[in-house]
């Protein structure tokens, strides 16, 4: 498998402009762009470097067969004839994913049995022994690209997606996903030059994403188990040298001050072992604090919070407030930071009272957002 072959790297809808700058900064091509996935060009070992490196993708899926498929038929014989047996032995668990947009196919997970049966059958035609198949992500991992008469097979050689970094231990409430909080960093342009202060944190994902950029620490780095460990062209030495490589590249500690509070002593503490986990916590200042108390230092940053974005309508008037009080801190207690609200609802964003620099889409799960930037000069204001 050390032949170049397409690459797709698939990522939340909204954030591939952030995954083409990494995969260009691993030298990589970008053959396309598309609002969700990124393909490049690369061979097997390429994939591991990718899953190590990369901190807005999801997946990572290397290309073994495209054709065309008229039928689940098609579709069946076609991967039957697929040589899997070169990429990996019949004693391993087999799971199979699928993107399917086809006028035959009314529920993905009929075309899912029909790629997954051709190849169980070729393995039992070939050597007597069906690989054991089902849902876990945890061994070998098919995915079926369909859209009209094109199909693609490719090898998910991540397994579970790239955002179960593996530090988020107590998660509380709903969190943003580690990837996620990476493009969002990545948009703010913050790289660790200076400080980055973030109250109302939560579980802390965005200040623990924070301080893993600021050190260059990959963030694949705590990840046990990755779907390439699972197929034929995998090579354990070669993997712990990149490890090894990644961990030597990681500074020891950052220039500007990360600083994370929340109102809630449960979630600061979660946040605080999540930091632990992640190997990052001495880079972090954690405070239990109303996020209008948070430390904010002198010498500017960036300053971000998600607030609640409120689902029923007493919630959204309480929240009302929250807004302009928001609106109110950066005023009085930010001036130099740049300063960022994400958040899903933009009638709440309008109570902060401050003309927005930027306003750029992210989809958190389904919910539209927008990452909202606003300039916070010295002396704008006045005392």
């Amino acid at each position: 498998m050390q032949k170049k072959s397409p690459i797709l790297i698939t990522c939340s809808k909204g954030i591939s402009p952030y995954l083409k700058r990494e995969v260009l900064s691993l030298n990589l091509p970008v053959l396309s762009e598309a609002p969700s996935s990124i393909e490049t060009e690369g061979t097997f070992d390429d994939t591991l470097r990718l899953n190590l490196s990369i901190r807005t993708g999801q997946r990572v899926l290397f290309l073994v067969r495209q054709f065309k498929a008229q039928s689940p038929d098609d579709l069946y014989h076609q991967a039957y004839q697929t040589p899997w047996e070169e990429f990996f032995s019949r004693d391993k668990y087999l799971c199979v994913t699928s993107s399917v947009d086809h006028p035959t196919i009314k529920d993905s997970r009929f075309a899912n049995l029909k790629c997954k049966d051709a190849i169980v059958d070729r393995f039992y035609e070939r050597f007597g022994q069906r690989p054991d198949s089902g849902p876990r992500r945890d061994a070998v991992v098919v995915h079926l690209y369909w859209r009209g008469k094109q199909c693609r097979l490719f090898l998910d050689t991540s397994g579970e997606p790239l955002s179960r970094r593996g530090y988020r231990k107590i998660p509380l409430g709903a969190p943003v996903q580690e990837t996620l909080a990476a493009a969002i960093i990545a948009a703010t342009g913050w790289n660790g030059a200076d400080h980055f202060i973030n109250p109302m944190a939560g579980s802390g994902t965005l200040a623990i994403e924070s301080a893993m950029i600021a050190l260059g620490r990959a963030p694949g780095l705590l990840r046990s188990n990755y779907g390439f460990m699972h197929l034929k062209g995998f090579t354990p030495s070669f993997w712990e040298k990149l490890r090894q490589e990644a961990r030597k590249q990681a500074k020891k500690s950052t220039h500007g001050r990360i600083i994370a509070t929340d109102i809630n002593p449960e979630a600061v503490e979660a946040a605080r072992k999540n930091a632990m986990t992640a190997g990052v916590d001495q880079c972090i200042q954690f405070s239990t604090c109303d996020f209008r108390e948070t430390p904010v230092p002198e010498g500017g940053g960036v300053i971000i919070l998600n607030p609640p974005y409120g689902e029923r309508m007493g919630e959204v008037r309480e929240l009302e407030k929250l807004y302009r009080g928001i609106g109110d801190f950066f005023k009085k207690k930010c001036q130099g930071y740049r300063g960022y609200i994400f958040t899903g609802n933009l009638s709440l964003a309008k109570k902060v009272g401050l003309r927005t620099r930027r306003r750029l889409p992210f989809y958190n799960s389904e919910i539209e957002c927008r990452l909202l930037e606003y300039e916070l000069y010295e002396g704008k204001w006045g005392s």
